[in-house]
């Protein structure tokens, strides 16, 4: 039974919010404070079942709506998020950690697919060859394909979620989110505000759980497609399972990201990229920059880079002036600490180490602050394993193919950057590197939702991205139609119709 002296978290099914019936609940902790926020269900089975009938019911009506009264349902949702700004991004801080600058990135760079999404009719055009035969046409419709799924992690609960049902639904699917049962509280209020912009009952669900809901959305017969963004171990799960049960599936994974700096680089600009992109949301995005590779005469910046990196102010996300927030979890705290205790065991140099630091206040706060090893090589866990913490492993090469060929050897493809003034070495490392999402002098090159989140690799299961031209082909399945007018007088007739075509 939940806590009555603890709100909890609603379910979403057709249209409605409704308290869940089961007795599993988990606790959503502020990983400041330690303060339980609220208590989030795990469905029952009955219950995310009604939750997929509902879609598949709506997707009936739904998908026949209208490309232009679909995209008003998205302009007015991008103006509501727009106008709960502040609130969205401090429930995000509140039960995830992120401080209140780094929450609103994660809600803006959510708004701007939800944006693209009320345009994507353009993408969802067809194409028409006229006369391919004798009075003859041949064209093509993009049609949703139903129920479609999505399951997000804990790292960006607005950003992951708004990449994903927003275009599902604006190309006429209908829509099973399962947020991370971590911090789920933001998503919830997205989706209010969804149902307050227009989006009609059925249309988006969501349910909460642990395993056996995402096992529910890949056995499920009436979803057709599943997103995930996480963890390597539960994408692979996701994939293989739901295209064994002739799913759709689109699965962006686990990273290990590199920068290259070459000693002809802004010094310190890059340096102050190095310090957001590795130390940022404290190091759980997964296209985070973990590792830099310092090549030639910029290895001696590295003096540098450490006291720069001891001015960086650790605190809870609400302090103002904060540049490093908690971890999520005790869990992660712990993992964490015990993989910086691994750098050092098995021979890493720690130059700064960022475990157990005091943080006025909050005593009881999942705190670890930025963390940086020299002397690491590629066989070190620290190096192989995606640590997701504030902990920065540095490399060194001798040349930038020598940095090229480090980084191609990692399984890793999702995100990588290279930092110089020489056009040459941009050119060569863009057309060399084996990475799906390449920045020059830009540490974290997630595209705009103009394109399509291109990880690759170990980083991403499946072809197609999610958002962009690609996730238009991900939910939407081709037909094609080829057909013949005849006029009233016409009565000839051919046995052979090969011979009508030509």
């Amino acid at each position: 039974m939940a806590d009555n002296r603890v709100p909890t978290v609603k379910l979403l099914i057709n249209g409605k919010f409704v308290e869940s019936q089961t007795t599993q609940w988990r606790d959503v902790v502020n990983p400041a404070t330690q303060e339980v926020l609220a208590r989030v269900p795990f469905a029952t089975t009955d219950e995310m079942n009604a939750a997929v009938a509902s879609a598949k019911q709506a997707f009936k009506t739904w998908r026949k709506t209208p490309i232009g009264a679909r995209a008003r349902v998205f302009l007015k949702y991008q103006q509501l998020i727009r106008e709960n700004m502040k609130e969205l991004a401090a429930i995000l801080t509140a039960e995830q950690g992120k401080t209140l600058p780094d929450a609103e990135g994660d809600v803006f760079r959510g708004l701007e697919v939800v944006e693209h999404a009320a345009s994507i009719g353009n993408l969802q055009l067809g194409e028409l060859a006229n006369n391919v035969a004798g009075g003859v046409d041949t064209f093509t419709l993009l049609q949703p394909l139903g129920v479609c799924a999505g399951i997000t992690p804990f790292n960006f609960p607005a950003m992951i979620p708004l990449w994903m049902f927003p275009m599902a639904i604006a190309t006429g699917n209908t829509f099973i989110l399962k947020p991370s049962e971590q911090d789920p509280m933001v998503t919830m209020r997205l989706a209010e505000l969804a149902i307050e912009a227009g989006v009609p009952p059925g249309v988006l669900n969501v349910i909460h759980g642990g395993v056996d809901a995402v096992n529910l959305i890949c056995d499920h017969p009436d979803i057709k497609a599943v997103s995930f963004v996480g963890s390597t171990k539960v994408g692979t799960h996701v994939y293989n399972r739901a295209t064994l049960n002739g799913k759709r599936a689109q699965c962006m994974m686990g990273a290990k990201n590199h920068a290259i700096v070459l000693p002809d680089a802004n010094k310190q600009q890059t340096l102050n990229n190095l310090l957001g992109a590795a130390f940022g949301a404290a190091g759980q995005r997964c296209m985070a920059l973990p590792v830099v590779i310092l090549v030639g005469e910029a290895q001696s910046w590295l003096p540098e880079l450490i006291e720069k990196t001891k001015g960086l102010r650790i605190s809870a996300g609400v302090e103002p002036g904060t540049d490093i927030g908690p971890v999520v979890s005790c869990s992660a705290l712990d993992r964490i600490s015990s993989l910086i205790a691994t750098g050092v065991e098995q021979g890493a140099t720690l130059e700064l180490d960022g475990r157990n630091p005091e943080v006025a206040g909050y005593a009881q706060g999942n705190f670890v602050g930025p963390t940086i090893f020299s002397g690491v090589t590629t066989d070190m866990t620290i190096y192989r394993e995606e640590i997701f913490g504030p902990v920065l492993c540095v490399l060194h090469a001798e040349t930038l193919n020598d940095a090229i060929e480090l980084i191609n050897a990692n399984p890793n493809g999702n995100g990588t950057a290279l930092f110089t003034r020489s056009g040459a070495a941009a050119r060569h490392f863009q057309e060399e590197i084996d990475v799906g999402q390449v920045g020059i002098n830009v540490p974290i090159p997630v595209p705009v939702p103009l394109f399509s989140f291109s990880g690759s690799r170990a980083s991403k299961l499946g072809d197609l991205g999610p958002y962009g031209k690609q996730v238009v082909q991900f939910y939407t399945q081709t037909k094609t139609i080829t057909e013949r007018w005849f006029d009233e007088d016409d009565v000839s007739a051919a046995v052979n119709t090969t011979i009508t075509l030509k």
